[in-house]
């Protein structure tokens, strides 16, 4: 499942190409061919990948002019001057490639050491191209838990080092095909992303902000054998460290870099199947994409790429695509980062525009994508519910935004904090029940009226406890609270005979059980329901208004939303959505009311002990509902049914 992100900010971008563009015909100056064979090879490449120019940190001598390191300082550097940001703001620095300078320390630390930067934390993900995106999931998620306002994250390559015609004389220049073929395919480079958890404006555009929606990332390493590596020969059968020295593990061919270009019609094929995923699952909607940056190695790969898009009849228009790969080569994990850092500085973005990144990597096989979205500076930050492509063909091209139950900017005094935490709670609760089965069947028109009647019977016996843990929880409640236990006694009141309303309207949808003691809840109903008893017997069981939260809201907030969907899916007569609709109007005094609650037991309880008590159970009692969910689907079985 991919990692959503609510409060990520790319902030700035940019990138560090070394030395001149080197066109094709001064290639043999820095990557000489080897032999007869390598030219001929040479000649089919470049014919092939519609590389026209790239750059080399090493010299015409095969001299290093900037180490690996030093590309990616230089590529932070201009991300920074380019947001007018300092480095000092920076608390986390996450690096991908594939290889830097050194076997040990990691290359993050190496980079930090070039920026002279102060103390932070570093992470150096070691891979092939997905390597970059995992290196700005890492500082993305790193932001989304609050333990850094900012992040950098960083990629650079420097394949050049291998490739020097100096490096075959321990094997007489002479190689296999597939250590050839990368020669003419890689080039050095690095780019660099700033990272925060505002809503600054994006670099160059003023007025417009850039938000990281989610990244996705799977690797199919069980699955397919090596494609691409360096430390292993030619057969796979030993690796660079087996051997007694390094000049043997050279003459055997164990420190070429190589690609074993037969396999690679697979990585394509298991990319595109990933992003039929995401499609089906409402995490992207390709007819809501506007950019489409694609990093191919080979301009070869690109007709590949739309037919495969074709046949699962999820296209990205062509003209919507994105790529620099002709002017500044290939350079491997960097490539997606150089790519985006010159799509924003030489595109004009509008507000709703959206940004779809696509990464295969050849290695052992993994498949990475990542979507932004654009914003008006000026418009508060949402939280936006991911939605199946069916639902985005009947809804036009509208998000669907569930808000929490109480907005943290409208809090009454003392209660912003909680309310905040709640909201995000909330937030994550909201967005895993909109992937769950039963959503999913419903959003994309594929539930009928044996679905709603199994839910149903799940469901009614649930909602019968729901009044008996409040009351329970109001008797538990000790002096300092009977105002507080009279006005639960009031709620619990009103909610008693909902259970019957709600299975009369199962009756009138056809429901077939008469009695209703021989329903039974699902296992995640049945963990809610035992948790939240168990907590309503202990000594004022405050925290169970982060119970309520939840269960209320869910009523107030993602029952309306569905209850369109089931109307229009079902051929069911009004009364049988009685409860629904009962739910989808009242919660909203329900909830009014909750508030009310929360100032008194903070009058009484003092506000940090309280606000943790009711977030803990809030969270608790998020994870035991999705549960329940998630079982809805399962087909449960009663005893007269």
């Amino acid at each position: 499942m991919p990692v959503p992100f609510q409060r990520v900010y790319l902030e700035s971008a940019g990138y560090f190409m070394p030395g001149d563009p080197v066109p094709n015909e001064r290639m043999d100056d820095f990557i000489a061919p080897l032999n007869r064979m390598s030219e001929r090879i040479k000649r089919r490449i470049l014919a092939e990948n519609g590389i026209r120019t790239r750059h080399y940190a090493i010299d015409a001598e095969g001299a290093t002019r900037h180490t690996n390191a030093q590309m990616a300082a230089g590529a932070i550097r201009d991300c920074l001057r380019r947001g007018g940001a300092e480095l000092s703001r920076v608390s986390l620095l996450a690096s991908g490639s594939s290889g830097g300078d050194t076997l040990m320390p990691g290359f993050a630390n190496m980079i930090q050491g070039e920026l002279a930067a102060a103390p932070m934390e570093t992470l150096a993900v070691h891979g092939i191209c997905a390597a970059g995106v995992s290196a700005i999931q890492a500082a993305a998620q790193g932001i989304e838990l609050g333990a850094h306002r900012s992040a950098l994250a960083v990629a650079s390559e420097m394949p050049s080092r291998l490739f020097k015609r100096s490096r075959f004389a321990a094997r007489g220049y002479e190689t296999d095909f597939d250590s050839h073929f990368l020669r003419w395919m890689l080039s050095d480079g690095a780019g660099a992303l700033l990272l925060s958890d505002g809503a600054p404006a994006l670099a160059g555009s003023p007025g417009l902000r850039l938000r990281l929606k989610w990244v996705h990332q799977r690797s199919f390493s069980g699955d397919y054998p090596v494609c691409m590596q360096l430390g292993l020969t030619e057969d796979r059968a030993r690796g660079h460290l087996d051997f007694a020295s390094w000049s043997e593990a050279e003459a055997a061919g164990a420190l070429s870099l190589r690609q074993d270009i037969r396999l690679l019609p697979h990585l394509f094929d298991i990319g595109i199947h990933e992003y039929a995923g995401l499609v089906r699952d409402g995490w992207v909607d390709p007819k809501r994409v506007d950019h489409f940056l694609c990093h191919y190695s080979s301009e070869k790969f690109i007709p590949v790429v739309e037919d495969l898009m074709a046949k699962a009849e999820l296209s990205i228009p062509r003209e919507r695509w994105w790529s620099n790969l002709a002017w500044r080569g290939n350079t491997g994990a960097a490539s997606i980062l150089v790519m985006l850092a010159e799509f924003l500085h030489t595109r004009a973005l509008k507000p709703g525009e959206q940004v779809f990144c696509y990464v295969p990597e050849s290695g052992r096989f993994m498949a990475a994508y990542m979507l932004f979205e654009v914003e008006a500076v000026e418009a508060p930050p949402v939280m936006v519910a991911p939605r199946a492509a069916a639902t985005a063909a009947a809804a036009a091209d509208d998000e669907l935004v569930i808000a929490p139950p109480h907005d943290p900017a409208a809090a009454p005094e003392g209660l912003g904090a909680l309310l905040t935490e709640l909201a995000a709670i909330w937030h994550d609760y909201r967005s895993r029940v909109w992937r769950t089965p039963l959503v999913r069947q419903i959003r994309e028109r594929r539930f009928a009226v044996p679905d709603y009647l199994n839910w149903m019977e799940q469901w009614v016996p649930q909602v019968r406890e729901g009044s008996l843990w409040m009351r329970e929880g109001a008797a538990s409640l000790s002096e300092p609270y009977q105002a507080l236990s009279s006005l639960i006694g009031v709620h619990a009141g009103e909610e008693q005979n909902d259970f019957q309303i709600l299975f009369s309207d199962y009756r009138k949808a056809g429901g077939t059980v008469e009695c209703i003691e021989d329903l039974r809840r699902n296992p995640g109903g049945e963990a809610l329901n035992a948790y939240l008893h168990a907590l309503a017997a202990t000594r004022d069981p405050i925290g169970l208004l982060g119970a309520i939260y939840i269960i209320e809201g869910t009523g107030q907030r993602i029952v309306p939303a569905l209850l369109p969907l089931l109307k229009a899916s079902l051929r069911l007569p009004p009364d049988a959505f009685r409860f629904l609709e009962y739910h989808g109007h009242n919660d909203e005094n329900h909830l009014n009311r909750w508030l009310l609650a929360v100032e008194m037991v903070m009058a009484v309880e003092g506000q940090a002990r309280a606000a943790r008590q009711i977030a803990d159970t809030a969270r608790h009692t998020a994870a035991l509902y999705l549960m329940q969910f998630q079982h809805i689907t399962e087909r449960i079985s009663h005893a007269n049914a």
